[in-house]
This record gives structure tokens, sequence and C-alpha cells, in this order.
């Protein structure tokens, strides 16, 4: 009998576990897509994982936040993009603040990241098919000993990568987002605020759920 009611309360415990993590799920990034999570107003974005994918809330690292209007007409909260300097090719700098107008997608990566490598050929094609509505930037996490931007740009050359590279030599951009593990993409509508964001590697269908939360739907 002792061992039946052990059973049981262990089964309950277990079943309580699968709700709390449903719930979570739900609240944090059930509705921005597969391996997306929604931006929040609360919480830094932090991607301490490369073999990810799974949903995270975000937010600016200083925690400050904008308001928005949903189609319900109450306000709901927006997250500015954090603004930073990296590099291009020729040593230019370049700053998000730069490119607005139009969305943005920040994916950052490194030429020795497994995962990384992975999702750049749907990167490739998307920048391809988009570049004219979406500015994509490509960070690379450059440290100056495992990259360096003459590997980085070798890899580049190397595979026909034609998006446009960025080298974040100062750690700027991957410290305002609190980036610790590759790859990580965010996903920056044309106001300068963040939409949701990913780590881990994407997929082309996951890539689309984002592209399409950034452009207008007709």
């Amino acid at each position: 009998m002792k061992r039946k009611l052990t059973t049981l309360a262990l089964l309950a415990a277990f079943v309580l576990v699968l709700g709390g993590a449903w719930l979570l799920y739900q609240n944090l990034g059930g509705n921005a897509g597969p391996g997306l999570a929604a931006a929040d107003s609360s919480a830094a974005a932090t991607a301490d994982s490369s073999a990810g994918g799974a949903p995270q809330s975000s937010a600016a690292p200083d925690g400050e936040a904008a308001a928005a209007t949903g189609e319900s007409g109450a306000e709901e909260p927006r997250t500015e993009a954090p603004d930073f300097t990296v590099y291009d090719a020729d040593g230019s700098a370049v700053k998000l603040s730069d490119l607005e107008g139009k969305p943005v997608i920040l994916n950052f990566w490194a030429s020795w990241c497994g995962p990384c490598k992975s999702e750049m050929p749907d990167f490739e094609e998307a920048c391809a098919q988009y570049g004219g509505d979406i500015h994509f930037m490509m960070v690379n996490s450059t440290d100056g000993s495992r990259e360096t931007v003459d590997t980085a740009s070798a890899y580049l050359a190397d595979n026909g990568y034609t998006f446009p590279a960025y080298f974040d030599t100062d750690f700027e951009a991957s410290t305002a987002y609190g980036v610790t593990g590759l790859p990580t993409t965010f996903f920056i509508d044309s106001e300068g605020d963040l939409v949701a964001y990913a780590r881990g590697a994407l997929n082309a269908e996951t890539l689309q759920t984002g592209i399409d939360m950034l452009l207008p739907q007709e």
C-alpha cells in the first residue's frame, strides 16, 4: 500500500511538472512560431547554448521598453533594440541605428560554429529574396584568437556567401544583446523594436516565420 501511494505521488508530481513547462512555453514563446520567442520588456536576451532553438523571453539589457498598441487597442510592451557598432570588411564602422527605416534580422555567428554553418544557406537565400525589404546583419563573433577577421572572411569567400557580414571586434554587439552562445538571431521591426529572437540554428521554416513577423501582411 505504501509503495502504491509513493508511486501515485510521483506520478502527480510529474504531471505538475509537465503542466508547468507547457504554461511556461505558452507564456514565453508559444505565439512567436517554432523556435522563436516573443520579445518582452522584462528579461535580458541571454543565449547560453548553441544546441537550442528553445523558446526564451528577451528584452533590451537596459530594461527600457516602449509601448505599442495592438489590434485590440490595448497597449502592448515594446522593447527597443539596443544600438551598437560593428565593422564591415573594409574596417568601416556601422551602427545598427544606421539601418533605421527597414526591419533588421540580426544574426550572431562564427566560422567554427557547426550550427551556424548549418543555417547559413537559408540566410543566404532569404537575403537574396528579401534583401530589398529587410536589412540582414550577419555579425561575426570576432574574438581575435579562435575567430579573426581573416578566418571569418575566408570562410565566407570559400562558401560564396554574399549576405552583409560585420565583425564584432570590440564585443559591443554581443555584450549589448547578452549573447554567450552561437548562433543567436534577433528580429527587429522597422521602428527599431525587438519582435522575437531564437537561440540555436534556425531552419528555413522558422526563419520564414520570423520574416513574416517583420513584413506587413497583405
